[in-house]
């Protein structure tokens, strides 16, 4: 997909702030850092559009990224960060639950996954969900340009395997650096748009 125009319309916290075009929207969760306003970054090719940050926990809203006037991006609190309060993890929990439970307009979750490391505790709660609410899902394993070639393969056996992956799902390697397996996943993802 060629992205000509690529904006970021709110950062919500409530369901009253979400934009109301009724334009499809692709969600991206994943644990803190696995590399989210990357992706987003590169698969639209801009730099630093969605703000990438080395101190995890940054993205404390739901940001919704307007790609060509015709969907968005909502990128969702990272999961699994320890220096965060109980309270405020709570609250995210609570936003993003009322997000992928309340959405019409949600048509797919990108869930991404680290591709040196196994799926966490967090990684697979996260994937069970989206299927209790049978929400379609793309996993990405996202920073395969740090894992040998001769190894994805077993990598990416792990991840399917401790996920338990449904057939129906699919899974795409990538990496923001090279920009390897941005086709794939536009293709992937174009059949929700």
């Amino acid at each position: 997909m060629k992205v000509n125009q690529a904006a970021i319309v709110i950062s919500a916290v409530s369901k009253k702030q979400y934009p109301t075009e009724g334009f499809p929207e692709i969600a991206l969760a994943g644990r803190s850092n696995v590399g989210k306003s990357s992706f987003i970054n590169r698969m639209i090719q801009r730099k630093s559009l969605a703000r990438t940050s080395s101190k995890p926990g940054k993205t404390q809203t739901l940001n919704f990224y307007k790609i060509n006037e015709s969907f968005y991006f909502v990128d969702v609190p990272g999961y699994g960060y320890a220096k965060v309060s109980k309270k405020e993890r709570e609250a995210w929990g609570r936003m993003m639950e009322e997000y992928f439970q309340e959405r019409d307009t949600l048509e797919a979750t990108v869930l991404l996954i680290d591709m040196r490391h196994p799926p966490t505790e967090d990684d697979i709660i996260m994937y069970d969900f989206l299927k209790h609410f049978d929400i379609p899902v793309l996993i990405v394993a996202t920073k395969m340009d740090k894992v040998k070639k001769a190894k994805r393969d077993k990598h990416i056996k792990i991840i399917k395997e401790a996920l338990d992956i449904e057939p129906e799902d699919d899974l795409v390697t990538f990496s923001a650096e090279t920009g390897e397996g941005k086709d794939e996943a536009w293709s992937k993802l174009s059949r929700f748009l």
